[in-house]
């Protein structure tokens, strides 16, 4: 009998442990996603900003874009910004194309599926190259891939003769080939 009651209290110690194991994770798990909220919660107030400042923008004063690795242009009228030194609203993080520009003016992760095209031996799809840039192979890995992939080919970076088969800009090896 007395060999029966100690294989009750190291199974009793054994589920202790993964109880507290358990609070430890759910512990983490909580402070995790109070700061998942905080940014949500960020997110939103921003973008109602955003919207607030857009409505109460009159419609004849510009919008300027700022491109990555592009020079701010001059305003048509600077007097209307008086007082501020750039009025920007929005940024364009993918420039579009132009000779002599290179992947090094891309975000991360543009440059990385630039890349993964340039190496490809033939056209390839997004579902192809989402695990070449270190992420898993999920639908909405894909998807936000598939969308990152047609703002290259918008902006002159990629072709897409065939729909979802992704190539170099042939304008791009073109003229990098005549040099």
């Amino acid at each position: 009998m007395g060999s029966l009651f100690k294989e009750l209290e190291a199974r009793e110690a054994a589920a202790r442990v993964r109880v507290e194991e358990l609070e430890a994770e759910a512990a983490e798990l909580s402070g995790r996603l109070r700061l998942a909220k905080e940014s949500l919660e960020r997110l939103q107030i921003a973008r109602e900003t955003v919207a607030e400042v857009l409505a109460e923008m009159p419609p004849d004063k510009p919008v300027v874009v700022v491109g990555a690795g592009q020079p701010v242009a001059e305003e048509p009228d600077a007097s209307a910004y008086a007082g501020a030194e750039r009025h920007v609203i929005g940024v364009l993080t993918v420039p579009n194309w132009r000779p002599g520009m290179g992947p090094e003016v891309l975000p991360q992760v543009y440059r990385d599926i630039v890349e993964v095209v340039a190496d490809a031996p033939g056209p390839v799809r997004a579902k192809q190259i989402v695990p070449r840039i270190g992420l898993p192979a999920e639908t909405g890995k894909i998807e936000s891939t598939r969308s990152k992939l047609k703002r290259l080919v918008e902006r002159g970076w990629l072709d897409e003769d065939t729909p979802g088969m992704f190539t170099p800009a042939r304008r791009r090896t073109a003229s990098s080939d005549s040099r």
